[in-house]
C-alpha cells in the first residue's frame, strides 16, 4: 500500500497547488473591485451653469460675447472650458496657461493659445474665435 500512497501524493499536491491558485486569484481579483479599478477610470468632474450671456457688436462687425459661469467643482478643478460649453477642467491647465489642453474648441477647429498666453483662438478654415480670460 504504502508505494501506492506515495505515487498518489504528487497528484494531490497538483490539486493542492491548482485550488489555492485559483482561491488566489479571485481574491486579488475582489480586492480591485473594492477599489474601484475595474473598467475604464474615469475623472470625475464637477458642473457648471451658464448664469448671465451678454451679446454686443462693435463697429468693425466683430460679435463680442461675454458670459458669466457658476461651476461647483471637485478639488484640483477649476472652472475652464471644453467643447465651447463651460466645464470643470485641471486647475494645473489653467495656473500654466496650456489653455488647448482643455479642448476648449469644437471638434474640426483648431486650437491656438495668443501670443501674450491670455487665451486661446479655435480656428476652423477663414473663421476665427478668440477667447480671452479676463480674472
Amino acid at each position: 500500500m504504502r508505494p501506492r500512497a506515495l505515487a498518489s501524493a504528487p497528484r494531490w499536491a497538483v490539486l493542492l497547488l491548482c485550488v489555492v491558485s485559483v482561491c488566489s486569484q479571485r481574491v486579488s481579483t475582489g480586492n480591485r473591485s473594492s477599489r474601484g479599478q475595474t473598467g475604464p477610470t474615469r475623472e470625475r468632474t464637477g458642473t457648471c451653469e451658464v448664469v448671465a450671456a451678454h451679446r454686443c457688436c462693435n463697429r468693425n462687425k466683430i460679435e463680442e460675447r461675454s458670459q458669466t459661469v457658476k461651476c461647483s467643482c471637485f478639488p484640483g478643478q477649476v472652472a475652464g472650458t471644453t467643447r465651447a460649453l463651460p466645464s470643470c477642467v485641471e486647475a494645473a491647465i489653467v495656473r500654466q496657461k496650456w489653455w488647448c489642453k482643455m479642448e476648449p474648441c469644437l471638434e474640426g477647429e483648431e486650437c491656438r493659445v495668443l501670443p501674450d498666453l491670455t487665451g486661446w483662438s479655435c480656428i476652423s478654415g477663414n473663421k476665427v474665435k478668440t477667447t480671452k480670460v479676463a480674472r
